[in-house]
């Protein structure tokens, strides 16, 4: 079945985004990722080693460029400004890269996006010339604005960042999805593989984590089991659910043409 998500042009096999941060290492990071089937891995700028410090473990060496398409974030940032810099520190580390994760925090506590902060940042970012997968609330109207200022692909929250507390919202992700020509992948909250198959089941193009599948306690098993619920739900998707029924029961094998027992 030919059924590829595309973001900004550029075509992926892989439904499932996942990032790098928080595994035990590097190996660890890796063997999750080939274990998810992934094609796009998210990279914290301000926490991970990209060549900056020269002693130290470099994640291009693990994971490299040239097998997956890196998605530098500004995970960190509580200001349009300071989302916008790491940005541009990101596209001089990889080498003029412009595909990119963008979300401005609104505090420490609940990492709930601050969508005054994150349009002004999509403003100055889609005209500097990236490429911008915006993080955002499940509010339709921001969703609109964020596809209409340019950005390549919407990504609500399903629920608090590292919360594994799944879709908490699911009609509000349907208003999106009907609103916005662009992708929208479900980005914080999925904490095990159903969340990620009701995620695709809704119609959803992609899934993007990171602690759901770091934080188990088998990470790399995790991952196999998130890349399957999004292709099950995936499939699931295209094949159309039959429709829910209530107190209408219907036989699922036919009626007409069986033998009755006879009485003796």
């Amino acid at each position: 079945m030919n059924d590829t998500l595309t973001i900004a042009g550029k075509s992926y096999s892989s439904r499932l985004l996942v990032g790098t941060g928080k595994y035990k290492d590097f190996t660890e990071t890796r063997a999750a990722l080939d274990a998810s089937g992934a094609e796009i891995v998210t990279v914290a700028i301000r926490r991970t080693n990209l060549g900056q410090n020269a002693n130290e473990p470099n994640l291009l060496d693990a994971v490299p460029p040239s097998k997956f398409t890196y998605l530098p974030n500004t995970a960190g940032c509580y200001s349009a400004d300071d989302a916008v810099r790491t940005l541009r520190l990101a596209r001089e580390l990889l080498d003029g890269h412009s595909l990119v994760k963008l979300e401005v925090l609104g505090d420490p506590q609940s990492l709930y996006p601050n969508v005054i902060e994150t349009i002004a940042a999509a403003k100055t970012l889609v005209a500097d010339g990236f490429q911008v997968m915006v993080y955002t609330s499940d509010d339709p109207i921001v969703a609109k604005q964020l596809e209409d200022i340019g950005c390549a692909a919407i990504m609500p929250l399903a629920s608090l960042i590292g919360s594994g507390m799944g879709i908490l919202n699911p009609w509000n992700l349907q208003l999106i999805m009907e609103r916005v020509q662009v992708p929208v992948i479900v980005d914080a909250g999925v904490g095990t593989a159903s969340d990620a198959a009701i995620a695709m089941e809704l119609g959803c193009d992609g899934v993007l984590m990171n602690t759901a599948i770091a934080a188990a306690k088998d990470p790399v098993l995790m991952a196999s089991a998130m890349r399957k619920g999004v292709e099950a739900g995936r499939e699931a998707y295209l094949a159309g659910r039959m429709p829910k029924k209530l107190y209408s029961a219907s036989p699922s094998s036919p009626t007409a043409g069986i033998i009755a027992s006879a009485r003796s």
